[in-house]
């Protein structure tokens, strides 16, 4: 181990937390039509239901003893000052395991999974299944350093994440786990790191292969969900064209209301989880509010959406060259309010595809929405990876 990580602790002052409040009850809010709910974006009333308790019954303190139960760390990688929660099991023999977050989470969509991965005897499990867990922020999220360069795309995130699992934490071989821009970040640590990514768990698509070019040519099945995705692109992906191209536009706004900020995430978290329209019925207000206060008190809202314009810009990539595969072992966690999942013969065009699970609720924040159905299959996928 060349460098010793810093143990890293939460403590958000008093200061930003009245100053938060204040702007809160100082919202000025829009108007709305009735009838349309939530098809012009987030629902206002809906937003100042959230608004209200957020500034008056949400407890910060509360969640941050609970966040720095667990072992956080600082390490310089790749020349930036990189955050993580590094979770040992006590277990002879656990598989090294890095999980990694997206837009618009957090590693703290790991919190209730952390420890079914490291003490699976706890939770139903067998200890001989047990991880290190690994759980970084992305640079530029939460309290990770943001870049001050161009080029911090999907591509280059996965070299500082093998970095610090590989040079600065000592893992030669680990297991990688992803959805969201995660999802991007683990398959090109696979891709590119063969040799340690022992195996790849996704819950959502990271890569596509390239397709025609004396490629297979596409079924019914991959033409009709390639017509719908794009339909739902065209009406859903406003937030990805704007952040993928103006996204410090969007700051400016975002970065100075909490109440904008708030209606940007719950549209999001409403949209994406398996909630049938009441977000409380797949997150609790508390857990989606600590996620949104790790944007918040970070002021990390525009240097979060800046991977959106990295990524298509600066040389990041969702699809492989023509015969490039990702060749690591991969499972697929398809929970059914999943943004982005193909049909298995889709998926295996760009990912050696051993395990393939249907499952029967949960959505994009797999691991906040449905921990135990995510660790169960990640348990089941990697047993026998290490040995």
């Amino acid at each position: 181990m060349s460098v010793n990580p810093v143990p890293f602790r939460i403590e958000v002052p008093d200061g930003v937390l009245a100053d938060l409040r204040d702007r809160l009850v100082r919202t000025r809010w829009p108007d709305q039509i009735d009838g349309y709910g939530w098809r012009q974006g987030a629902e206002l009333g809906a937003v100042r239901r959230h608004a209200a308790y957020w500034a008056d019954g949400y407890d910060w303190r509360a969640s941050e003893a609970e966040l720095n139960r667990f072992h956080h760390f600082t390490a310089p990688v790749g020349g930036l000052r990189m955050h993580f929660v590094h979770e040992r099991s006590p277990h002879h023999g656990a598989t090294p395991l890095l999980i990694q977050h997206g837009w618009p989470g957090s590693f703290f969509e790991f919190h209730r999974i952390i420890e079914m991965l490291t003490h699976p005897e706890r939770h139903g499990g067998d200890p001989q299944d047990a991880f290190h867990v690994v759980a970084p922020s992305l640079p530029g999220f939460a309290f990770s350093e943001a870049p001050r360069e161009p080029g911090m795309h999907p591509g280059a995130i996965g070299e500082l994440m093998h970095s610090l699992m590989h040079d600065v934490l000592g893992y030669e071989r680990y297991g990688a786990q992803g959805g969201d821009w995660g999802a991007l970040v683990t398959s090109a640590m696979a891709l590119r790191h063969r040799e340690s990514v022992v195996g790849l768990h996704l819950n959502m698509q990271g890569y596509r292969a390239k397709t025609g070019d004396g490629a297979r040519p596409l079924d019914d099945e991959e033409k009709g969900w390639l017509a719908r995705a794009r339909s739902a692109f065209a009406e859903d992906m406003a937030y990805f064209a704007i952040q993928g191209t103006r996204p410090t536009s969007l700051a400016y706004g975002l970065h100075d209301s909490p109440a904008g900020l708030l209606g940007w995430f719950l549209e999001k978290f409403t949209a994406w989880t398996d909630c049938d329209g009441d977000l409380e019925n797949a997150v609790t207000r508390d857990e989606f509010l600590t996620n949104l206060m790790l944007y918040w008190t970070t002021g990390r809202i525009a240097s979060a959406a800046r991977i959106y314009y990295e990524h298509i810009h600066t040389g990041g990539r969702g699809t492989l060259a023509a015969g490039e595969r990702v060749e690591v072992p991969t499972a697929m966690a398809v929970f059914p309010r999943e943004i982005l999942v193909g049909p298995r013969q889709w998926v295996e065009r760009a990912y050696d595809i051993v395990r393939w699970t249907e499952m029967p609720r949960g959505g994009h924040f797999a691991a906040l929405e449905q921990p135990e159905l995510l660790a169960a299959d990640m348990r089941a996928f990697f047993r026998g990876c290490m040995r």
